[in-house]
């Protein structure tokens, strides 16, 4: 294959477009891609965007995911930033160089694999979930990690509701995993049935059966004691099945095997359970975990590197006098691209190395679609963290996906949101084709 001539223009690539990465890429694009620079290129193989923490509302049909995407393509352009469709392949860290493999869509081959020469590289590809091998797991579940993840769980989802109408049959669907895809997963079902109840028997609300298992001893064990028994008796109010401490051994058509011999029956299974990063780069040399992600230093360099950085999910980093590494978060990942944003043209002009990135807890936020949210305040300025729930956590929760809007569109994201509002009066409260 022909690599990319290099050009007196530094190259940075940027591959992954989730939460950090396109944030990168936007803000580079703006600050050293309308000037001329650098050359920012972003590669990812989808060719849309969406806030990775809303995927459970596509899941469910609550949100509509055509308002809220965001089209590589178009947004490049407008952000002076190249959009490349495809996957990588390979690392050459020697050379410098990364080797996308050949891309199809439908059938169709969309891009032909081919090389890129890269000054710096990053890397921002996100994570997926782990299903740590289980037998029947990757043949039988769902996973909620992309757009089209969520997509196909939504189809498979209103042939259920849509069954039960007619037939009054009941809808089981299992979920794996008690953090917090899981558990907004399933309050986001309870309210997408609830909706749908309005549409014909008005008993299909009944017939939902939602069981989250959790292999650990409590859900949401990432956030304060509190904020977990509060959620969980929400869920149980809601008619959620939790059930903690139980060990998946595998899953079949039918449900789930636990240990000890008994089954949790479910049509639809979910797993949303553990992390690993989304590619595996292990013929590459650079230094990973053992989930598959990328050890870097206090800079966001990947161990052992000059020219490669990582961040948010698919990147591994124990800040100084910690002992443990940094949760895999969107708040994380938009933190990491932000001290990117500010350290990487100097890098580029001036060779001033990138200084230690210092991550602010501002807290941590899970919310139950429209019936509640809880969460805790980080302890900063005036506040000095504890417990909020209620519409005060909800509004804080809807804010963090506002914010990310207003760092890709700026003033446009206003206009985002009249639309939103607008469309919300004319279309159905939940995708029902």
């Amino acid at each position: 294959m022909k690599s990319t001539p290099r050009e007196q223009r530094p190259h940075v690539i940027i591959v992954g477009g989730g939460v950090a990465g396109l944030i990168l890429a936007t803000r580079l694009g703006e600050t050293l891609g309308r000037r001329g620079r650098a050359r920012i290129s972003l590669i990812d193989r989808s060719w849309i965007h969406v806030w990775k923490p809303m995927l459970h509302t596509f899941a469910a049909g609550t949100w509509n995911i055509y308002q809220q995407q965001v089209q590589y393509l178009a947004h490049a352009r407008a952000h002076h930033f190249e959009y490349v469709p495809g996957k990588v392949d390979a690392i050459d860290r020697t050379a410098r160089r990364i080797r996308l493999a050949r891309l199809s869509a439908g059938g169709e081959v969309v891009a032909l694999g081919r090389d890129l020469d890269y000054d710096l590289l990053v890397l921002a590809y996100g994570s997926r979930a782990n299903d740590f091998g289980t037998p029947g797991v990757a043949e039988h579940c769902h996973f909620i990690d992309s757009p089209d993840q969520a997509d196909a769980f939504n189809t498979r989802l209103r042939a259920g509701v849509v069954r039960s109408l007619a037939e009054g049959d009941n809808i089981n669907i299992a979920i794996v995993g008690g953090g917090a895809t899981g558990v907004e997963l399933a309050a986001e079902l309870s309210r997408m049935v609830e909706l749908a109840s309005a549409y014909g028997n008005t008993e299909i609300r009944c017939r939902l059966r939602v069981t989250l298992l959790e292999a650990a001893p409590r859900i949401l064990g990432a956030f304060p004691e509190k904020v977990s028994t509060s959620v969980e008796s929400q869920l149980r109010e809601l008619g959620v099945d939790v059930r903690t401490g139980v060990k998946v051994l595998a899953a079949d058509p039918g449900g789930y095997l636990l240990e000890g011999g008994a089954r949790v029956p479910a049509a639809l299974k979910v797993w949303a359970a553990g992390i690993r990063a989304s590619c595996s780069f292990h013929e590459s040399g650079l230094v990973l975990n053992r989930a598959g992600q990328i050890v870097v230093g206090p800079d966001l360099m990947a161990e052992g590197e000059q020219h490669i950085f990582a961040l948010g999910d698919c990147a591994t980093l124990v800040p100084k006098g910690a002992d443990r590494p940094l949760p895999a978060t969107a708040q994380v990942a938009s933190q990491q691209a932000l001290h990117l944003i500010r350290h990487l043209p100097v890098l580029l002009r001036k060779g001033t190395p990138v200084p230690p990135f210092n991550f602010r807890d501002f807290g941590a936020l899970v919310a139950l679609s429209e019936y509640n949210a809880f969460g805790t305040l980080g302890r900063f300025g005036f506040f000095k963290g504890g417990f909020i729930k209620g519409r005060f956590a909800q509004l804080s929760h809807s804010m963090l996906y506002r914010r990310h809007q207003l760092s890709l569109h700026g003033h446009r994201a206003v206009v985002l949101w009249l639309a939103e509002r607008i469309n919300a009066l004319v279309q159905p409260s939940i995708r029902i084709s």
